[in-house]
């Protein structure tokens, strides 16, 4: 199966990337909407991901990794809710900002634009490619 490619969403002031690439990996829990639920449930090993810091900077600053898909979320007792755990992969050279996202034509249909509240949302491999570009990065192999 060919690699999926995402954005999840944290507040920097809460959790930012610098402490998802000290602690070495992450289990993204807490979503409590069943969109980016059922979003967190497609994903699959090896799968990318932008982190995006959103409200203080609203801005891609790096890549993370699927490294286990979804699983129960412990923190949801009794709840049918599902955590994905991701490990830092690379930081953009350049962060890329939503003014300039939204700004860009290229990016008509991405959902951090047309569903700006969900946390985790897909991105498609043009959209995830243009991204890399505006952050000066190259894909990884």
């Amino acid at each position: 199966m060919a690699r999926q490619y995402w954005l999840i969403k944290s507040e920097p002031n809460t959790y930012p990337y610098q402490k998802l690439v000290s602690d070495g990996r992450a289990t993204w829990d807490g979503v409590r909407n069943f969109q980016a639920r059922n979003n967190l449930r497609a994903m699959k090993k090896g799968d990318l991901a932008f982190f995006y810091h959103s409200n203080i900077g609203k801005e891609v600053v790096g890549i993370a990794t699927v490294t286990r898909e979804a699983y129960p979320d412990p923190t949801a007792k009794g709840e049918d809710w599902s955590v994905v755990d991701f490990a830092p992969a690379f930081a953009l050279k350049q962060p890329v900002t939503l003014e300039t996202i939204k700004n860009d034509p290229a990016f008509a249909g991405l959902q951090l634009i047309t569903h700006s509240r969900l946390s985790v949302v897909p991105v498609s491999e043009p959209h995830f490619q243009h991204i890399l570009d505006l952050g000066g990065t190259k894909k990884p192999k």
